[in-house]
């Protein structure tokens, strides 16, 4: 019988962020505790750009946007944020998306698997992700569970369940 196997990714949907930073942009438009303060945020080229008159709305702006995230279910570490910045009169926050697994942290997830999985299972790096093979469906299910218990510093999908 062949091998079954899986990938673990760090992908995020595009369509959602966008969604989410709409919705936050529509909130902070509305909110009174934003008016007349130059609140916005919006897309700055690949990157997230929120802008404000004080560091404290800009962080409130943040939160806005981190909550919309969660709310569509994207993980929060796959945002990576900066700190705030004064520039001129304004404090702006640049994000990022982040995406793909490093080699560095595929490999920690390899010995993961490897220290503490069940025998016979075999993870591989391939790029940006990692394949996850073994004869038996029920270890690959008891890997997931294993890493779903664990705190990785990146957003993890497990994708090609065959």
């Amino acid at each position: 019988m062949a091998d079954s196997s899986f990938d673990i990714v760090s992908k995020v949907e595009r369509q959602e962020v966008d969604n989410a930073l709409n919705q936050a942009a529509k909130e902070i438009s509305q909110r009174y505790d934003f008016k007349g303060v130059g609140a916005s945020i919006a897309w700055s080229g690949e990157k997230i750009l929120m802008e404000a008159n004080s560091e404290d709305r800009v962080k409130a702006i943040l939160d806005v946007f981190q909550f919309k995230l969660i709310k569509r279910g994207i993980s929060l570490k796959a945002l990576d944020a900066a700190e705030p910045q004064l520039s001129g009169k304004e404090y702006k926050i640049f994000a990022s998306i982040k995406e793909g697994i490093s080699q560095e942290n595929a490999k920690k997830v390899a010995k993961t698997i490897r220290d503490e999985g069940p025998k016979g299972v075999k993870a591989q790096v391939q790029g940006e992700e990692l394949r996850v093979s073994s004869k038996s469906r029920d270890d690959l299910q008891a890997v997931i569970t294993l890493l779903k218990g664990k705190d990785f510093d990146f957003a993890m999908q497990f994708v090609n369940y065959r």
